[in-house]
């Protein structure tokens, strides 16, 4: 066992040791020479307005040291205090305050200037106070995320009793606008994703990011799918619709997490005034998500409690609070590319399973060809088309 772990641990070592060799000889240092200009990338991180300040974190994402040296804010050099000091090397952050006389609703240009004159910029577009934790704004954030997740969810998932009396086709057709739905989020959560991850400095890879937390999130909801189908077979119920409402109802929910974030960082970084068409939007955009969630248990002509349809709203629309609250408090790029990767995976997860649930022990591509399924298909992308346009 010994002799094993030391032949394991030996390529280890010698790998250890060469990067040392590389770091402490400096192999680049040598070919560019003294004269070499530095590569210098400054990233904003978040910018948030107190009153009588701006404060600026900032990350150094390039290869070499930067040094800051003057802060202009509207074309104009300002004084500022910087808590983990002005030299940053790779991968290192500070945060800069600077006093400043902002105005609210008005936009302002803060450039950030390194000892080589180079000039790092980011715009304020609308100057709006930076929320913090207090009773006032957790309310806020809450009654928004009621407004925009919970009550919609709610609301789509009483259509269960008129699903229920459907033919098969009307069935089929309904399950197929659930996909069309799910599929127009899978799109849309994708596209915001992928936006996103090209915001995050180079060194975080956020292309590679999302796609391996989107993958991860479809594995892991492929076991605990295969985990909740087990349990039902064991309790001897074999209820198969109930266990794809499950699966639906927390795809959407960490959709609507991201969701959710999107819209306390919006109040957080002051880029975006929420105004009631933009809630009203989001609230009719999300009502058919319930009716997505309720489709498989109206045609497996289940029984389903109100407190059953309680929870599966509960767990699609909850989330939505829970991303307000974190990304109006403690917005970082980085778990938006995480969390809207995670909602993407889920969503093609849930749209693999309700697929495979129609066909059954046909051919899914069969199944696709059929008059309803395709009418459905188009259904649901229309649907989510209209309503998105009221959101975008």
């Amino acid at each position: 066992m010994t002799r094993r772990l030391l032949l394991a641990l030996l390529p280890l070592a010698l790998l250890a040791a060469l990067v040392t060799v590389i770091i402490r000889s400096g192999p680049a240092e040598s070919v560019r020479g003294e004269d070499y200009p530095p590569v210098e990338r400054l990233t904003f991180q978040r910018v948030t307005l107190e009153p009588g300040f701006i404060v600026v974190n900032v990350l150094n994402d390039g290869p070499d040291a930067v040094s800051i040296a003057q802060v202009q804010v509207d074309e104009a050099y300002w004084t500022f205090t910087a808590d983990n000091g002005v030299d940053l090397g790779h991968l290192g952050r500070t945060t800069l305050r600077i006093p400043y006389p902002w105005v609210g609703g008005e936009a302002h240009l803060v450039k950030v200037l390194s000892s080589t004159g180079t000039a790092f910029e980011r715009e304020i577009p609308v100057a709006v106070e930076t929320p913090t934790p207090n009773a006032r704004f957790f309310g806020v954030f809450t009654l928004i995320g009621l407004y925009v997740g919970v009550i919609p969810v709610i609301i789509g998932l009483l259509w269960f009793p008129f699903l229920q009396r459907l033919s098969v086709r009307g069935m089929d057709f309904l399950l197929a606008l659930t996909v069309g739905l799910l599929a127009f989020l899978l799109v849309d959560g994708a596209n915001e994703g992928f936006e996103s991850a090209e915001l995050l400095p180079e060194s975080f890879q956020g292309v590679v990011l999302f796609a391996l937390a989107a993958g991860g999130a479809y594995l892991l909801l492929e076991g605990i799918g295969a985990w909740l189908r087990s349990r039902r077979r064991t309790a001897g119920e074999g209820q198969a619709g109930w266990v794809l409402a499950v699966l639906v109802a927390v795809g959407i929910g960490l959709h609507n997490f991201g969701e959710g974030l999107a819209i306390g960082s919006a109040f957080s970084l002051g880029e975006a005034a929420l105004g009631t068409l933009l809630i009203v939007g989001f609230t009719l955009h999300n009502t058919t998500e319930g009716l997505a969630i309720v489709a498989p248990l109206a045609r497996e002509q289940q029984r389903v409690s109100v407190a059953d349809l309680a929870k599966l709203g509960l767990i699609g629309g909850v989330p939505t609070i829970a991303g307000a609250w974190l990304g109006g408090f403690v917005y970082s790029p980085v778990w938006s590319v995480l969390f809207l990767a995670i909602g993407v995976g889920a969503i093609a997860q849930v749209i693999g399973q309700i697929v495979r649930h129609m066909a059954r022990e046909g051919s899914v591509a069969r199944m696709l060809a059929t008059g309803p399924v395709l009418a459905g298909l188009f259904a649901g992308f229309a649907v989510m088309y209209v309503t998105g346009m009221l959101v975008g």
